[in-house]
């Protein structure tokens, strides 16, 4: 920052001294060019103040010149006759052009010369700018005026005003040192922050967060870096409850199997085939685990919806007839969504038949249970609902977690799981815009629903069904 703005004041100040130069000469030939016009209308039409009459000798007409002339503060004259320096300026006049030996040489060589142009003379103590203007009255009546400014002088003062300008600029860049110096301290100060908190967090300690103040692009910055580590934070934790819910799931069959083995009697035929079917029993269990913990894995995977038009009320009966054979209970069909959609068919199904065997594990035989399909705009609602021991309210918000297993009431006729089944229903939902849900009163059922976003239907969007019902009632 410091260099740019040196920079910026050096091409500023260069800029204006070369101008202010170019200004310096122009102001001293147009100086010298009135004053050339106004020697030549005093000789045109002037008369001698002595005599009245017009000049009789160019002595005389220079002499009047000088008389009348008022110099500038770097300005000098002489005046010469018949060759000579006759004449010098007023005694008030600073510049004294005579104490000049190498200039009065160089004015000597061109005073007589006809032709009146501004000229340029370099000495050793000086610059100047000068015109001589001859004057010949006679073959041997001859003079000629004078006029120099010196030059070095007007850009010797030009100069005292860049070295101020110098000065002041040196200053400038001080103060604009310190001032960027705050400034970047506190603009960095975040970012530093930043740097240091970032290389504090570790897979061990995600709990590290930065303080936001304000509301500019560092805040959006902050707040952004402070998101990002809650979402890694939740990550690693979901993975380590994860690994220890699996480790935990995978440990018990093979501690089953490896104590059955254990004690079996290899002489005994009966003991034999008991562990054995034990041992396929257990491993079935894990291959179920497995497979659930793959189809949760590829959930986040773009290809884990494959949507196609899907009309809802075939596939509504068509889940009901799959569902008859989970258990003896009393299928209905509550409502029927008469609606072609863009979804999943195959992972609509399998979400709906996970809800419907929740269902039979959770009612007694017997028991109404209840599938149905609505539709609203471009939301589609896919429900069951039972008549079985409920979900108690502390385990309602948790329900749909992986691992999560509930505590219905005994006699209701589960069998345990692994509790990734209302997990799968609920990344089958997210994976089509949507959610799952739960509405439950213990020991009077639930109604557990699928909400998922499609296009918008092609067709009537009507529902109709042997008991029309909202899912949410």
């Amino acid at each position: 920052m410091l260099v740019l703005c040196a920079l910026g004041l050096l091409i500023a100040g260069i800029t204006a001294y070369a101008l202010e130069r170019r200004k310096v000469d122009t102001r001293i030939d147009d100086s010298l060019s009135r004053s050339v016009t106004s020697f030549r209308d005093l000789a045109a039409a002037g008369r001698d103040p002595e005599s009245g009459e017009p000049f009789a000798s160019a002595a005389a007409l220079v002499h009047v010149a000088i008389q009348r002339s008022i110099p500038a503060r770097t300005e000098g004259m002489l005046g010469y006759a018949q060759g000579a320096v006759r004449w010098y300026a007023p005694s008030a006049v600073r510049v004294r052009l005579e104490d000049d030996p190498e200039l009065v040489r160089q004015i000597d060589a061109v005073q007589a010369d006809p032709s009146v142009m501004i000229r340029t003379a370099r000495t050793s103590k000086a610059e100047y700018r000068y015109v001589a203007v001859p004057v010949v009255l006679g073959p041997d009546d001859s003079g000629a005026l004078v006029l120099a400014f010196d030059r070095s002088a007007e850009l010797d003062a030009l100069g005292d005003t860049f070295r101020t300008y110098a000065a002041v600029a040196a200053v400038s860049l001080v103060l604009i040192g310190i001032a960027g110096w705050l400034v970047a301290g506190r603009f960095l100060a975040p970012i530093r922050r930043l740097r240091d908190t970032a290389r504090t967090v570790s897979e061990s300690d995600l709990t590290a967060r930065i303080p936001v103040r304000g509301n500019d692009d560092l805040s959006d910055l902050t707040r952004t870096f402070n998101d990002m580590v809650e979402r890694l934070e939740a990550s690693f934790v979901s993975q380590r409850r994860l690994l220890d819910d699996v480790s935990h799931e995978l440990r018990t069959p093979l501690t089953i199997v490896a104590g059955h083995l254990e004690v079996m009697d290899p002489g005994d035929p009966e003991d034999v085939v008991s562990t054995r079917e034990i041992a396929f029993d257990e491993i079935a269990r894990m291959d179920r685990l497995v497979h659930d913990l793959m189809t949760l894995a590829t959930a986040d995977r773009p290809d884990f919806v494959r949507r196609e038009s899907t009309h809802l009320g075939r596939l509504t009966d068509d889940v009901l007839d799959k569902a008859r054979a989970l258990g003896a209970r009393r299928w209905v069909v509550e409502a029927r969504a008469e609606a072609v959609l863009d979804v999943d068919p195959q992972r609509i199904t399998q979400a709906w038949l996970q809800l419907a065997s929740n269902a039979v594990r959770h009612s007694s035989e017997g028991s109404r249970i209840g599938l149905g399909s609505s539709l609203d705009g471009d939301t589609a609602r896919f429900w069951v609902r039972d008549e079985g021991v409920g979900v108690p309210q502390d385990e309602v918000g948790r329900i749909f977690d992986r691992f999560s297993r509930g505590t219905a009431a005994p006699g209701a006729g589960r069998t345990g799981g692994a509790g990734l089944g209302l997990a799968i229903v609920a990344a089958i939902a997210s994976a089509h815009g949507g959610a799952a849900s739960v509405r439950s009163t213990e020991g009077k059922g639930s109604t557990f629903t699928i909400t998922v976003r499609a296009p918008q239907p092609v067709g009537t969007e009507r529902t109709r069904g042997t008991d029309e019902q909202d899912p949410d009632r």
